[in-house]
């Protein structure tokens, strides 16, 4: 039978046009699945699925998600991380984190970021905060003019915090990946209308907890908070990061922005 499957051209590309035709007719595919963003069942016979490729250097793994939770793409990851991917998706890779440092890129600053859900409002929020492990100065300088953290980001259109108790904009053109109910990368725009690149890179994804995971499918948004070195530091609970985003909000070293998961709209 015919499955409800999205297939990108990117993943057609990678798996062949013969394969990905016997997949939309139903003689590779299954009917139900785990979806791997939100870890909750799926059909492929009864609501749009995406078909997402893990590609290592050298295996890959197709695994499927809701086309609402996030579209068919190709996620590379290194080839001693596709083990575990095959481990996150047989749901039998137990180990979590809560925060990890890793390089954005290339020759960029390292930056640390926390997973944590914040009360709005009155109601409950996904969100990321970021913090770099050093000052960050601006590319091509030579450190001259101090950390320049925040005005970097206020370049590329975070708002100011003053209040934790607002929403903070939406930024255009920005997302967060979530593949396989772990955090992949946040995104930005790429350079020339091009396709989004990473702003910060898990160098393994990171699992989140299931309370987060039931917030970002409800509101199909993340609130990414960012501050400079020393104003959020790694708190062992959500009381104490929220504690220490209120002062950092109150002390005028705080920005924020909204961003819908990778490839929905915003």
């Amino acid at each position: 039978m015919p499955r409800m499957l999205d297939v990108s051209e990117d993943v057609r590309a990678e798996i062949g046009d013969e394969e990905a035709d016997r997949l939309l007719a139903g003689d590779n595919a299954p009917g139900s699945y785990d979806c791997t963003s939100c870890r909750t069942p799926g059909d492929t016979e009864q609501e749009r699925t995406s078909t997402v490729l893990f590609v290592g250097e050298e295996t890959a793994v197709l695994a499927f998600a809701h086309a609402k939770c996030i579209p068919s793409q190709v996620v590379k990851v290194a080839e001693d991380q596709l083990q575990g991917a095959v481990r996150s998706i047989t749901g039998s890779d137990p180990n979590a984190a809560a925060a990890a440092a890793a390089d954005a890129a290339p020759d960029q600053a390292v930056l640390g970021i926390t997973s944590g859900l914040v009360l709005i409002d009155g109601e409950v929020h996904p969100a990321l905060v970021v913090e770099p492990t050093a000052p960050i100065a601006r590319p091509g300088s030579n450190g001259e003019n101090g950390d320049e953290f925040l005005p970097l980001l206020i370049e590329q259109g975070f708002h100011p915090v003053t209040d934790m108790d607002k929403m903070p904009d939406a930024l255009p053109g920005w997302s967060v990946l979530i593949a396989m109910g772990q955090l992949h990368a946040v995104l930005q725009p790429g350079t020339g209308g091009g396709s989004p690149v990473a702003w910060w890179q898990a160098h393994q994804p990171l699992q989140v907890t299931e309370g987060w995971r039931t917030a970002v499918n409800k509101t199909q948004t993340v609130l990414v908070y960012a501050a400079p070195v020393g104003s959020i530091g790694q708190q062992p609970r959500e009381d104490l990061l929220r504690d220490a985003l209120d002062k950092a909000a109150a002390g005028g070293v705080l920005v924020a922005a909204a961003m819908p998961l990778a490839g929905t709209s915003s």
